[in-house]
């Protein structure tokens, strides 16, 4: 055991900073890989698909067009200013110009990401300044907001780098306010910057801030006094330019007021209310935070303001919401990273990944960077540099590494086992958004019928060769008993996620440590399963023409019709190999029979296991052979776990020698697990 922890502390107590080096190049590495594919996705697509919203200023000639107004082809939703800039563009063909827009915005993207790292608020940690650059290219990379500009051909980056150089590198009063007054002729909203710096003592640089856009906008509507009439009276502001303002595109309040039902003068003197307490609070919170010396969120508080009280905030428009993620939240170190993953989930995935598609979520679900937005704006209590868990969180509490009985296990043993529970907001995000993942990599991994069903035959024959083809006389013997029949019906269709949820419900609450343990090993299982499914597509039993199996679950299929399965167009129905109903269930079993402290629970937790793997075969829906390889990928799904962390069991308390009894584990008998945190937990 000695040794084992020794090995422990060499391995842990490497030179930190060459590990950071390492992770600063491989970081920098997948930056460039980013950059690279966000280029050929835009330049692979045919002229008349790539960079939708820059082809609309282009006329016949592929050119953008002069003559006429901008707003004729309904596509453009900039300022007449934003119009006026892109002029000299005007004599660039399309093509040259496509290739030129998206390497200039992926500049941009740099320089944003660049001045946004070294803005951080200090004191600033050696791993966090080596790694900040990378990380936040890479986040602004796969951000919605980024890849929607890039794809459209938008120019919304302007104005964010705009106010984040106006704050960060420009020098005195007058070019900081100039820069916002710019960036605000381009977005309107972020005028409220000039209220900002008037708001922190700055008066000048406000004052420069709205004489610069007002200038601005006067030499707009002076060169196209149409177009400004359009813009500013006709539209309001541009929000009736673009989508319809109550799509789910448009994440200001105004588009959720309408989407809610509200309409006419209602809606309006809604919106009005709602935007100037926004305000009021947003600005307020963003000038304690610049007083604080948290400048860059103060910046991300009043885009967050800003995003919210505009008529419309398109997803080009909101890279606001990601630079919240900068705020420090909560006082426990298990706690820090909560509000940087829920902002980065929110600005990379699409909402109906992130919550289920539930009528009572729905609102929330369609609403969510906005609703990120007016959290960062209005509610989330970002911690102040005076609080004394700034720089030092209340530490997390982590157990002693168990020796493995193999010398070379744990292979990394920097995962270290920690004892408190997960916070339970990100735990339900990350589960969701990985079962959405799931759902996607399941559907998109077929290589096609014919493929899935020769995968078929061959698995047939081997069954047959092994004399374990049973799966025909089960299933017609089944059909013939109805309630038989009702029963394997239902058990399919419903226990295969009540059942790993609920368990791992009951040990979220009751064991933290043998949750991280068990979440991790069915997660690790359901990954390597996503890897069959894409290499070996399989047609199950049911789908099998000319074998004559009856799908109990889904009814009849017409498979003589290359479309016979519409069930097909929701979910892959040849990702039978391995089988995740047994092997989650398998998992389900062995977790029960682990941990449960009675008989009777651990036998109850095996007849799981065994009804599965009789409903999938009675059912038609996996071979015998799908459940032999759902049972290896739980295996090795267990084995990984063991590999990364160590056994499941934690060393009872310092000074209590005894080994635990056999079959029992520390915990169970009444011994507490020996705890290591704060300076001590850094140094192993």
């Amino acid at each position: 055991m000695a040794d084992a922890e020794r090995s422990v502390r060499g391995n842990v107590a490497a030179d930190p900073g060459t590990r950071a080096g390492a992770a600063r190049v491989v970081l920098w590495l997948v930056v460039a890989v980013l950059a690279v594919r966000q280029m050929a996705v835009v330049l692979r697509e045919q002229p008349g698909e790539r960079l939708a919203d820059l082809a609309s200023w282009t006329g016949g000639d592929g050119v953008l067009h002069t003559a006429g107004s901008l707003y004729d082809p309904g596509r453009f939703t900039g300022t007449p200013f934003a119009g006026l800039v892109l002029k000299p563009l005007t004599a660039s063909a399309e093509q040259a110009l496509g290739v030129a827009w998206t390497f200039g915005s992926l500049l941009l993207v740099v320089a944003l990401g660049l001045v946004a790292a070294r803005a951080l608020p200090g004191p600033v940690g050696r791993r966090t300044a080596i790694l900040a650059a990378p990380v936040a290219l890479t986040l602004l990379m796969v951000s919605l907001p980024v890849r929607n500009t890039l794809y459209l051909g938008q120019t919304s980056i302007l104005p964010v780098l705009l106010v984040v150089l106006a704050w960060f590198v420009a020098r005195g009063e007058r070019l900081p306010g100039v820069l916002t007054g710019v960036a605000a002729a381009l977005q309107p909203t972020v005028l409220l910057f000039a209220v900002l710096f008037w708001l922190t003592g700055r008066r000048r640089a406000g004052a420069a801030g709205g004489a610069a856009f007002a200038v601005c906008t006067a030499l707009a509507w002076a060169a196209m006094p149409q177009d400004s009439w359009t813009y500013w009276l006709r539209h309001l502001a541009g929000a009736g330019l673009g989508e319809r303002p109550d799509s789910l595109a448009n994440q200001s309040l105004h588009g959720a007021l309408l989407r809610l039902g509200f309409e006419g003068p209602l809606e309006i003197a809604l919106f009005l209310v709602l935007a100037a307490a926004v305000t009021v609070v947003g600005l307020r919170r963003a000038a304690r935070y610049a007083r604080d010396g948290q400048l860059l969120l103060a910046v991300a508080v009043t885009g967050c303001v800003a995003v919210a009280v505009s008529p419309a905030a398109w997803q080009h428009q909101l890279l606001w919401v990601l630079l919240a993620a900068v705020g420090r939240v909560g006082t426990r170190a298990s706690d820090r990273l909560v509000w940087p993953a829920v902002v980065v989930l929110v600005v990379t995935l699409p909402g109906k990944m992130l919550l289920p598609n539930v009528g009572v979520l729905l609102p929330v679900r369609d609403n969510m960077l906005l609703v990120a937005a007016l959290g960062a704006a209005c509610a989330v209590p970002f911690l102040s540099r005076t609080s004394p868990h700034w720089q030092r969180p209340v530490p997390t509490d982590h157990a002693r590494p168990v020796p493995s009985r193999f010398a070379r296990v744990p292979l990394v043993p920097f995962w270290r086992r920690v004892l408190g529970r997960p916070n339970l907001l990100l735990e339900l995000l990350l589960i969701r958004v990985v079962y959405s993942a799931y759902a996607q990599v399941r559907l998109a991994a077929t290589a096609g019928r014919a493929t899935a069903e020769e995968h078929g035959r061959q698995i047939h024959s081997i069954e047959q060769w092994l004399r374990i083809d049973i799966e025909h006389r089960v299933n017609h013997a089944v059909v013939d008993i109805t309630w038989l029949r009702d029963f394997f019906d239902y058990y399919y269709s419903t226990f295969h996620f009540i059942v790993p949820l609920a368990i791992l419900g009951v040990l979220y609450v009751r064991r933290p440590p043998d949750y991280r343990w068990a979440r991790s090993s069915i997660g690790f299982a359901t990954v390597l399963a996503l890897v069959g499914f894409w290499l070996y597509p399989l047609a199950p039993p049911r789908l099998m023409p000319g074998l004559g199996f009856i799908d109990t679950v889904h009814g009849v299929q017409d498979l003589s019709s290359p479309d016979f399965g519409a069930l097909t167009a929701m979910t892959n129905q040849y990702a039978a190999m391995p089988s995740l109903h047994f092997g989650w269930s398998l998992w389900c079993g062995v977790v029960i029979v682990l941990l449960a402290p009675r008989t009777w629970m651990k036998a109850l937790g095996l007849l799981h296991p065994l009804f599965t793997v009789s409903a999938i075969i009675a059912t038609g829906n996996h071979w015998v052979l799908d459940a032999v390889g759902g049972a290896v990928v739980v295996a090795l799904g267990f084995g990984l776990t063991h590999v990364l962390a160590g056994p499941r069991r934690l060393l009872p308390r310092t000074g209590d020698t005894a080994e635990p009894p056999p079959g029992r584990t520390a915990d169970e008998d009444g011994g507490d697990p020996v705890l290591v945190s704060g300076p001590a937990a850094g140094k192993r």
